[in-house]
């Protein structure tokens, strides 16, 4: 009884913590509430997310504006298609040691290493390179001259892919776009929205912002997330949306003229953890079917490989699917 008491302070500290982290964030981002909803999803359900959208939608400055509120160590990535590993994960050295004039190679940190990053325009790197950061999101350590070397926790990925221009660029390997837990598209603002971006932005005021979360408040709550109960019937609903997503005798011959191939059982892990997130959120015990319906979306958009020549978007199949 005493640890269900505790989980439930525990879990209101979080519902409230959050939507103070929510005001301070409109002190500086106008609208985007679905946006900073998945972003609070994968924050709890300890997954990365991939952005999709235009230039000048406020993606970079809604990403650290979040890890000011949380008190993460932030870095930004701004890929190239020029950029190698060693400029993501780091380089070794020759370092001499100045009291015994002793040289020894010594590993000198890149910028991935950080508790929040911001991988911008992922899509304009190499393979090579795309394969570095690889690693880091699936086991939070990186391995370099034979040795690994850990991540700071909570780590987590947030990248950013321009979905018009695809001259110069590298489109992400399904293997890669599987390891982001959901795919968050960023819109543009509505014209209320955007008459209040100009007038804020072109004032000269700033928000005089504070952490009001710590890593160990973060990670605290990644674990309370998994303890949300999931009963039979909505894992069963989750795997049910999840292999309607595949092609075979249980999909219709429309969306099996669309769907090429369908999501992996990752999906069902993203789905449930995420539908936890939210059912926290909303200062429940447990995760009903409005949260499941609410985050697939998200997790199956950038999981579905549709036919080439094929006029519809994988927002349109998502939602026939939930259909």
């Amino acid at each position: 009884m005493s640890q269900m008491n505790s989980d439930s302070a525990q879990q209101e500290k979080a519902v409230q913590s959050f939507e103070q982290v929510r005001t301070s964030l409109h002190e500086v981002i106008v609208g985007m509430d679905s946006v900073i909803d998945a972003l609070f999803w994968t924050l709890l359900a300890q997954g990365h997310a991939l952005f999709i959208g235009v230039p000048g939608l406020a993606k970079t400055l809604l990403i650290s504006t979040l890890s000011r509120l949380l008190g993460l160590d932030f870095n930004r990535i701004q890929f190239t298609p020029d950029m190698m590993p060693g400029d993501l994960i780091g380089l070794e050295v020759l370092e001499e040691d100045k009291k015994t004039g002793k040289r020894d190679f010594q590993f000198r940190r890149g910028p991935l290493f950080c508790q929040m990053l911001l991988a911008d325009e992922i899509n304009r790197t190499p393979p090579k390179t795309q394969s570095a950061l690889l690693q880091a999101m699936q086991e939070s350590k990186v391995s370099y001259a034979g040795r690994t070397h850990e991540m700071e926790p909570p780590f987590i990925v947030f990248a950013t892919q321009n979905p018009i221009e695809s001259e110069g660029t590298y489109p992400l390997p399904e293997a890669q776009l599987d390891r982001f837990l959901l795919s968050i598209p960023v819109g543009y603002p509505s014209i209320e929205e955007e008459r209040e971006i100009v007038k804020r932005t072109t004032a000269g005021n700033s928000a005089n912002l504070k952490p009001i979360l710590t890593a160990k408040d973060i990670l605290s709550f990644q674990q309370l997330t998994r303890k949300i109960a999931l009963d039979d019937s909505m894992l069963d609903l989750i795997v049910t949306i999840t292999r309607a997503s595949r092609p075979g005798p249980q999909m219709s011959a429309e969306l099996q003229e669309v769907i090429r191939f369908g999501a992996g059982p990752r999906a069902s892990q993203a789905i449930s953890l995420a539908s936890k997130a939210r059912a926290l959120l909303a200062g429940r015990s447990a995760v009903r079917e409005e949260d499941i319906r609410s985050v697939a979306p998200f997790v199956l958009k950038h999981r579905l490989v549709l036919r080439k020549l094929r006029d519809q978007s994988a927002d349109q199949v998502v939602s026939r699917l939930l259909g």
